[in-house]
């Protein structure tokens, strides 16, 4: 009998040992920032092989049911260079000389531009595409973000292709400094997601977000360097110099044409804005994403 007892009583300490693991507590997670920043490193890589199986779903069904498949990527940036072409030797508008020929310079920007804008874009869509997994399933949330960037990475590897066509078709110089092109790109690229993160948990609430974000990417783009040449003077060049995309921008399609930088200096000060804005970003979405996820169950 007192063997029995013994059994029952330390089975009992055993499952309260179990459940204690799972205990959640009204204090906010700020107060050990040790064990968060150990516990989103963690969830980190616990997400690879999710976010890699999402990666190859979504690049799978995007172009299953896509008539022109990969050519998408190459008709937005042909268009608008053709377009802004027949405007500028019209004399519809002037946008200035170009150190580069002006259909090659525009295209290259564009296909930066939209690089830059999917991987804004990338998280809240990736959320809002996930809300039934979200609050079905407990995974690292993550996931949801790595895959959201290998989309944007694959996708600039098809525009690669239309870019090493323009350095062909217009007899561009290569310089040893284009080596150091996807550097200043990965820093363009991380500038979008930590905006994106940023608005993701609003974004998979409110519509609006991505309404209102849509406007103003066309209003943004119109304050970058992609379809004229960096102005020197007057109001627009200062707004296009405090716009945060222009020295990441220029610098990617400097490093890979001339090899000449204007601003080196914006753009490391601009890159590490972006690379301390992600961590914050990040730490906002881990913190929110469970809130969230209650709001959307409830």
């Amino acid at each position: 009998m007192n063997k029995l007892r013994s059994k029952n009583i330390q089975h009992t300490k055993t499952v309260s040992q179990e459940l204690s693991r799972f205990l959640y507590t009204p204090e906010s997670r700020l107060r050990y920032p040790r064990l968060l920043f150990q516990q989103m490193w963690q969830d980190l890589l616990a997400s690879r092989e999710l976010a890699w199986q999402l990666i190859v779903r979504d690049i799978n069904a995007q172009y299953r049911q896509s008539l022109l498949g990969i050519f998408w990527a190459f008709i937005p940036p042909i268009l608008t260079a053709a377009g802004f072409t027949l405007a500028k030797n019209a004399n519809v508008v002037n946008l200035g000389d170009t150190n580069l020929p002006y259909p090659a310079y525009v295209m290259f920007s564009t296909a930066l531009w939209q690089t830059f804008t999917e991987a804004l874009n990338s998280p809240l869509q990736e959320v809002a595409a996930a809300k039934g997994m979200l609050a079905k399933i407990n995974f690292p949330r993550e996931a949801l973000i790595l895959a959201g960037l290998g989309k944007v990475f694959f996708n600039f590897g098809i525009k690669l292709i239309l870019i090493v066509a323009l350095f062909i078709w217009f007899q561009m110089p290569v310089t040893w400094s284009a080596v150091l092109a996807p550097v200043a790109l990965v820093h363009l690229i991380i500038l979008g997601t930590a905006i994106g993160l940023l608005l993701a948990p609003l974004g998979t609430l409110y519509q609006d977000i991505s309404k209102l974000l849509t406007v103003f990417l066309g209003f943004w783009l119109l304050l970058t360097p992609v379809i004229y040449s960096v102005p020197k003077e007057g109001k627009l060049a200062e707004l296009v110099k405090l716009n945060p995309v222009t020295p990441l921008l220029v610098t990617v399609r400097e490093l890979a044409t001339t090899g000449v930088l204007s601003d080196p200096h914006g753009f490391w000060v601009v890159s590490l804005i972006a690379i301390f804005g992600l961590l914050v970003a990040w730490l906002i979405y881990k913190l929110a994403m469970p809130f969230i996820v209650e709001r959307m169950s409830a």
